[in-house]
């Protein structure tokens, strides 16, 4: 099975969520020693992204740290 790169994974996970897929647009940028992940979405789609309390938001970040651990990586996403 191929490998999947934070990037990717951010953005397969945050297409899935929103109702505008073709409105995703993921960016990284190196930062130190990790790299920062930016998500754009829909301005419609952004809750479903954040989910209540943060959750989901916080979901999609655990995910790729564990993903990105694997790789002694520091990676954070940001939600745009």
């Amino acid at each position: 099975m191929e490998e999947m790169h934070s990037k990717e994974l951010v953005e397969v996970i945050a297409k899935a969520l929103v109702d505008n897929p073709e409105e995703v647009v993921v960016t990284e940028k190196a930062e130190g020693r990790g790299s920062v992940i930016e998500l754009h979405v829909a301005s419609s789609d952004m809750g479903k992204v954040i989910g209540k309390q943060g959750r989901i938001a916080k979901a999609i970040r655990s995910v790729v740290k564990a993903a990105s651990f694997r790789d002694k990586k520091n990676v954070d996403v940001e939600i745009v």
